[in-house]
């Protein structure tokens, strides 16, 4: 049994049921296979100020100090955090806030190896947590943390120190392991261990009684993904302009709901756009049986979660061409890449799928070549060859 501390800002929890949820499906299987103890350390903001500026620091109090999700021990630890300041202090502040607690858990629990998600400032705070505790560490690349945060002085300073003294490197996708090179990462520490889908979970739902839930009919899209610039939610609308007799539906909140609420009005597309909202998530897998094609128009994304739940209902996919996308949607199967990523691009991308919709049973099969067993063992593997070679 491997005793696993995991290290991490993203992570669901009783007030953010949805945050991070990427990284608990995968802590979830790797304890289901009974061969791994996890316990989380997610770390949250606080600030001693309430306000209309800083009102979202009082959202973060209502993170419980620790709950148990799933069999899981969570701990929440709170550190300060200096709005309008900038992200610079960040690392050493949350490894303030949060070295008491991993101190203690290690003495209890008898803790093996320290395994980080998102390498800025997690992966920084995890690697100095490893060195004064004297434990192995694991970080996960996922994506903006390998094409966004180095663009920084500071923090691309502070990333190239943390993977210099990683023991391993985790890519979710193999288009991470470029970028990482050109940081300085040590080729022999990095491997690729893809995200999964759960199979169980997301699975065809009934096509008629999906559709009359969600109250659509004729060509339907939907998109998942918070609200904000990067998910591209506004010229996937401003692409509904073109694409008459379709309905797209928004799952998802965020800081720019109120600019797509008035996009939408100015465009004339009330009724045709609708904003769901948050959409919890044992109730995706209906949104997307309802739907003849999810749409993500990303400027960014590692390896987006949303396409496999999508193609793992049977609904194929739109996605823009960046980073792992590609590695996802690779067959026709799968769906269609967009190439220029545009109103116009976004529009001919759907156009094209929708004249040629792939058979919804093939586009399972594929999803199912990605469940979640292979990334399982590749980090029991990896995990033990750490703990076995780390002195102690």
């Amino acid at each position: 049994m491997i005793n696993i501390l995991s290290f991490t800002t993203l992570y669901p929890n009783s007030a953010q049921p949805v945050h991070g949820v990427f990284v608990e499906n995968r802590l979830r299987h790797l304890v289901a296979s009974g061969e791994a103890r996890v316990t989380v350390v997610a770390p949250v903001p606080w600030f001693p100020y309430r306000s209309r500026l800083f009102g979202r620091y009082s959202d973060y109090a209502r993170v419980p100090r620790h709950e148990v999700r799933h069999g899981i021990d969570v701990f929440h630890p709170r550190f300060l955090s200096l709005p309008k300041l900038g992200t610079q202090m960040t690392p050493s502040l949350m490894w303030r806030g949060t070295r008491d607690l991993v101190v203690d858990l290690k003495r209890q629990l008898r803790i093996d190896l320290l395994d980080a998600h998102f390498l800025y400032p997690d992966g920084v705070v995890a690697t100095r947590l490893a060195q004064d505790l004297n434990l192995p560490v694991c970080l996960t690349a996922r994506g903006s943390d390998v094409t966004q945060w180095p663009d920084y002085p500071a923090p691309r300073k502070r990333i190239v120190d943390s993977i210099s003294k990683a023991d391993a490197i985790v890519t979710v996708c193999d288009a991470l392991q470029t970028p990482l090179l050109d940081l300085g990462a040590d080729a022999a520490k990095m491997q690729t261990l893809r995200n999964g889908v759960d199979l169980d979970m997301f699975q065809p739902k009934d096509r008629v009684a999906a559709r009359q839930k969600w109250g659509v009919a004729g060509n339907t899209l939907v998109s998942v993904g918070l609200l904000n610039e990067r998910k591209g939610h506004h010229l996937t609308i401003e692409a509904m302009t073109g694409l008459p007799h379709t309905t797209l539906l928004i799952a998802g909140s965020g800081e720019r709901r109120g600019a797509l609420e008035t996009q939408i009005k100015a465009l004339g597309l009330t009724g045709r756009v609708r904003l769901l909202g948050q959409v919890p998530h044992e109730e995706l897998p209906s949104l997307f049986s309802a739907a003849d094609a999810t749409v993500l128009a990303s400027s960014r994304e590692g390896w987006a979660n949303v396409l496999l739940e999508s193609m793992a209902c049977g609904t194929p996919v739109a996605a823009t061409n960046i980073w792992g996308t590609p590695e996802v949607v690779a067959v026709p199967e799968a769906g269609v890449l967009i190439d220029e990523r545009s109103p116009q691009g976004i529009q001919q991308g759907i156009e094209q799928l929708l004249a040629n919709l792939p058979d919804r049973d093939a586009t399972r099969a594929y999803a199912e070549g990605f469940g979640w067993d292979e990334t399982t063992q590749g980090q029991l593997r990896l995990f033990r060859d750490l703990t076995e070679a780390h002195p102690r």
